[in-house]
């Protein structure tokens, strides 16, 4: 009786080890789903900003046609930094800034920080450094620009769209946002950035 049990018995519990095993596939091939699917979203985002970098870079530098008229480049003698801040209009640093106005080391300080954020977030390497570099540039841009001002120094309205989120500020949190998640891996080179002995040992490099 004790064997007829058993064997009647053995159907149902391999049934139920199959059902069992089946449904943790599922869920794993589900998790790793959920897991590629953020990973790829994270990867794009850092290569769309670090683009965003990049390609102001190669327009300030060559004169492409776009903001930087052509024949006006970097290369051709013009400043990147002489028109947009001489002409900030408000904000508490307005007097800086112009002063700042192509200034040599401001151009270089400001076009080595675009090549660099642009190339590193780009490739999904240094995103740390560059993080810290591409939000320090965008909040100087941002007081520049200084969104919360109504007026221009002039009376003319600012037209302002937002006083506290402007692209600027959206650019900062992707930088913040793709370094914190470690976003190189994916479509990037972060896995052997991370690998070599400089950085391996110095966490704030990766």
């Amino acid at each position: 009786m004790a064997v007829h049990e058993h064997s009647h018995r053995t159907p149902g519990i391999h049934l139920s080890l199959r059902r069992h095993r089946t449904g943790s596939a599922v869920a794993v091939s589900s998790r790793l789903g959920t897991r590629t699917a953020p990973a790829r979203a994270l990867a794009s985002l850092r290569l769309l900003t670090g683009f965003v970098f990049l390609w102001a870079f190669l327009d300030k530098t060559f004169g492409l046609g776009y903001a930087t008229a052509s024949g006006k480049g970097w290369i051709d003698g013009g400043s990147p930094t002489k028109g947009f801040l001489s002409s900030v209009a408000a904000g508490p640093m307005a007097s800086a800034f112009h002063s700042w106005a192509g200034a040599g080391w401001a151009d270089w300080s400001f076009m080595l920080g675009l090549l660099g954020v642009g190339a590193a977030v780009m490739a999904g390497v240094a995103l740390r450094p560059a993080a810290v570099a591409g939000t320090a540039m965008m909040a100087l841009m941002w007081i520049a620009e200084w969104p919360p001002a109504r007026h221009l120094s002039d009376g003319t309205p600012t037209m302002s769209a937002n006083p506290f989120v402007d692209y600027h500020v959206i650019y900062a949190v992707a930088l913040i946002a793709v370094a914190a998640a470690g976003a190189g891996t994916t479509w990037g080179l972060g896995r052997l950035w991370a690998k070599l002995p400089a950085v391996r040992d110095r966490a704030w490099l990766r």
